[in-house]
């Protein structure tokens, strides 16, 4: 085992580097005792704190030209303004997303009665910069206990307290639930609705995700419940109508299996809306009904059944599987009947195979799941009212913005025209 020393010493012998420098003789090799990383790390450090005491400064600046044009050049005040200095009084402004302290100068009337408004002060104290960067930093993990000491990374900023952080965030988190609910959904040319749902405390909030035309997703909306009954989902559906989602139009719903779901999305747009239900959640309840001797074997068949691209050769397999399933458990033959016909929906819309895949099952709408989740496990305390709403909503705003285009989104025209084949040949029907 090396010695300290001797590992120090070791590292010692890397951090000379040689660098080329350009002389009036020519190319010059010097050696210089730290490593380079080391020197851009530093320099990285530095310009940062450069440019923030960069920006007090032009703050400073900014005040004393509004006090200049309010009164004049100090020691010769304009004899005609109303206005005269009054000193300085300490004061703070909003800056790199904390509270600094500054100095700021006074201006008051030549009588003395009164004092003017700084509108430059004013508008450097403004919350709006820090709601947003609050609100950025708590969804990414950041708590509210941990807020002050996390910013105190400068002298001059004196943070701000656990409570102040926390109604920070409240207001934040509401403004983003209430866009999210008022979110207008005409403008949006939806082809895809997906429609799932999350345990948050022990509280299910359904949750809408829609893929447009370009394969873009979108957050439609959220409700809140004690379970996913239709009575919830009913709501949540009868909402996105009054924000715009036109009833008129077909779309294809991807679930995950719920009836209450199947029941309330047909209550609204007819028995002969397409549904999909998630080929992996069957799959799944499927194996759950069989010992575990059989369970390899069975998800085998499904899975081949799911690959196939013609839909009559998979419900012929899917068929035979549920008379196989006869004779082992008749339980798991039920499970497998049940809404066998809405899980090869994208066989009957005859999609491409990546885009069959990909509108097979509920994962598209897992990834803004995911880091909600994340999310909400740092919550240590829930309480009532709408504070399950605030952060999921506040999650789910996050993630739309890293969620990128579905694999096949090429391939959508192909959805999209084929959906309109179905309505035609119902009406020729």
């Amino acid at each position: 085992m090396r010695k300290l020393y001797q590992t120090r010493q070791a590292k010692s012998r890397k951090c000379w580097e040689k660098v080329k420098v350009q002389t009036d003789n020519g190319t010059t090799v010097v050696e210089l005792p730290v490593s380079l990383a080391e020197v851009m790390e530093t320099t990285q450090e530095a310009l940062t704190d450069l440019v923030y005491r960069v920006g007090l400064v032009l703050i400073k600046a900014t005040l004393n030209e509004e006090v200049k044009s309010l009164v004049g050049e100090r020691y010769h005040p304009a004899k005609s303004s109303p206005w005269r200095r009054w000193a300085n009084q300490p004061g703070y402004v909003i800056w790199a997303g904390k509270k600094v302290q500054l100095t700021r100068p006074r201006v008051r009337s030549a009588d003395g009665k009164s004092e003017a408004r700084l509108e430059s002060y004013q508008s450097f104290q403004s919350e709006k910069g820090l709601d947003e960067r609050l609100g950025e930093r708590v969804i990414l993990g950041l708590s509210t206990r941990d807020y002050q000491r996390a910013i105190d990374d400068f002298a001059e900023g004196y943070g701000l307290k656990k409570s102040s952080i926390s109604r920070h965030f409240i207001k934040v988190s509401r403004k983003k639930l209430e866009d999210l609910m008022e979110r207008r959904l005409d403008t949006m040319d939806l082809a895809v609705i997906g429609i799932d749902g999350i345990e948050v405390a022990g509280e299910c909030l359904i949750i809408a995700v829609g893929i447009d035309v370009k394969g873009k997703k979108h957050i439609l909306g959220l409700w809140q419940g004690a379970t996913e009954n239709a009575e919830v989902c009913q709501a949540l559906i009868a909402d996105m109508v009054r924000r715009g989602l036109d009833t008129a139009k077909k779309y294809l719903f991807v679930i995950d299996g719920a009836k209450a779901l199947s029941k309330a999305i047909k209550g609204t747009f007819g028995d002969d809306v397409l549904i999909q239900r998630c080929q992996i959640h069957k799959r799944r309840n499927v194996k759950g009904h069989l010992p575990e001797n059989y369970q390899a074997t069975v998800d085998n068949r499904l899975k081949v059944a799911y690959n196939m691209k013609d839909y009559a050769e998979a419900k012929d397999l899917l068929l035979k599987t549920v008379e196989y399933l006869e004779g082992i458990n008749p339980t798991a033959a039920r499970s497998l009947e049940e809404g066998l016909e809405e899980t090869l929906t994208v066989h009957r819309l005859k999609l491409p195979d990546i885009l069959r895949k990909t509108l097979s099952n509920t994962n598209f709408i897992e990834s803004p799941l995911a880091l909600t989740r994340d999310v909400i496990r740092d919550v240590k305390r829930w309480r009532r009212g709408d504070q399950r709403l605030r952060w999921v909503a506040s999650a789910l705003l996050e993630a739309e913005q890293r969620m990128i285009r579905i694999r096949g989104c090429r391939a959508l025209p192909t959805l999209i025209n084929n959906l309109k084949n179905i309505d035609r040949e119902k009406e020729i029907a």
